[in-house]
């Protein structure tokens, strides 16, 4: 059983479903059952004593296990999970579909016909985790009658306040966000990004440079939380949907730079750079791995950069230090480099590559295009294939890894200096 993020399924020795639960990670999840039976509650006692089977359905997020734990539920109604089906002890979301701003709530029961609902899901602390993440994206309301002022929750960006907002734009903008929010819920986040991205090349082209980066930190934001999501029931349909799509985008990958003259031989180990700083400052560098498609967070290394330029920041130096002090370990060699950036990057790793004598594949991956840029310097567009799901993937895990050491790094500073 896998150490990733899935559902798993009890069975009996009749093949009857038990129980339906979801963990981030599968394997020490389900093997927690069976530990120490003698500390277990009497109805996971009895729940143990009658497993004869084990299935699981990996997914690529703790949303995506949410969501699809739901389905199961939903679809077996096993029968240690019997307080799911009166749809009193666990909560729905309900959506207030026919108000003029509707409501996002959560609800016991799904009674009003003039609203729409999703669940019921079977940890409430769960749902609270999952709404408070769709909020940061997609502001609602959460309050049946809206207080006519500016709430607290405005103050936080969290609350679109229509009393006191109610132009027809912001009207327009908030019932897009209850769509966004219904997609979401329904397993349909790629159409929210695809859209998303649309705002963004036009407010791009428009020179809105503000609404762009607006739009961008949306897609960003859904790609961290679902990376990338996808609906439950093809996870019910095809077991090993996700082994299928990691090979599918590998493949993908290496069929695009093979055709761009980038000598590729085979897709085993991929590695990512990137370099997160401000101003120069807590600057640090990141390297993530994926093999096979799949993160390989073992082989995750992060750098604080030692020699940081005093002056003005400079990426391309700091992208050479980071891959000098890499190859001077006996690590593995990847069978490609990705690094964060364009043309500067690029040339900044390949001497690097040059100074060790290493031939290995080299590309960079320019964020505002979504182009890939290869040793040559030759530009790659490319957008809706497998090998751009994968390649997002690695590059904003690689961001993520290096924001959060550059992060610990600054507040590590800042605790210090208020001693």
């Amino acid at each position: 059983m896998p150490k990733n993020s899935g559902a798993y399924i009890f069975l009996d020795n009749e093949n009857r479903v038990l129980y339906v639960g979801k963990a981030r990670n599968l394997k020490d999840r389900a093997s927690s059952y069976f530990r120490s039976p003698k500390h277990l509650e009497p109805k996971t006692k009895a729940l143990v004593e009658k497993i004869r089977k084990i299935k699981y359905i990996e997914v690529q997020s703790e949303i995506e296990s949410f969501l699809l734990e739901a389905s199961l539920i939903k679809k077996y109604s096993p029968k240690y999970n019997t307080r799911l089906t009166d749809g009193k002890a666990y909560p729905f979301v309900k959506i207030t579909k026919k108000d003029r701003y509707p409501k996002v709530l959560v609800a016991r029961r799904s009674d009003d016909k003039d609203s729409i609902y999703f669940g019921p899901y079977p940890s409430s602390k769960d749902l609270y985790t999952v709404l408070k993440l769709i909020r940061k994206i997609f502001p609602y309301q959460s309050v049946i009658n809206h207080p006519k002022r500016v709430c607290l929750y405005n103050h936080l960006g969290l609350c679109p306040c229509p009393y006191v907002f109610d132009s027809q734009d912001s009207y327009k903008e908030y019932r897009k966000n209850i769509r966004h929010i219904t997609q979401f819920l329904d397993g349909k986040t790629k159409s929210i990004t695809l859209e998303l991205e649309k705002e963004r090349e036009s407010f791009s082209e428009r020179e809105n440079y503000e609404e762009a980066e607006k739009a961008q930190r949306k897609i960003n934001a859904i790609l961290r939380i679902t990376s990338p999501a996808i609906n439950p029931f093809r996870y019910e349909v095809n077991p090993n949907l996700i082994e299928d799509i990691y090979a599918k985008e590998t493949e993908s990958l290496k069929q695009i730079l093979k055709e761009n003259g980038v000598g590729i031989k085979r897709l085993e180990r991929i590695e990512c750079y990137d370099i997160s700083n401000i101003s120069g400052k807590f600057a640090t560098g990141s390297m993530v791995v994926f093999t096979r498609g799949q993160r390989d967070s073992s082989s995750y290394r992060r750098f604080r950069i030692k020699n940081p330029p005093i002056v003005i920041p400079n990426d391309f130096e700091m992208i050479k230090e980071v891959l000098r002090r890499r190859f001077k370990n006996d690590w593995p060699h990847p069978d490609l480099i990705v690094v964060d950036g364009g043309k500067g990057q690029v040339s900044s790793a390949k001497k690097i590559l040059l100074e060790y004598e290493l031939k290995i594949p080299l590309i960079g991956l320019a964020k505002r295009q979504e182009t890939i840029i290869t040793e040559d310097f030759k530009e790659i567009k490319f957008s809706k294939i497998p090998a751009f799901n994968l390649l997002k993937k690695i590059r904003d895990e690689a961001h993520r890894f290096a924001i959060t050491y550059h992060k610990k790094l600054r507040d590590k500073s800042y605790f210090r200096s208020t001693l």
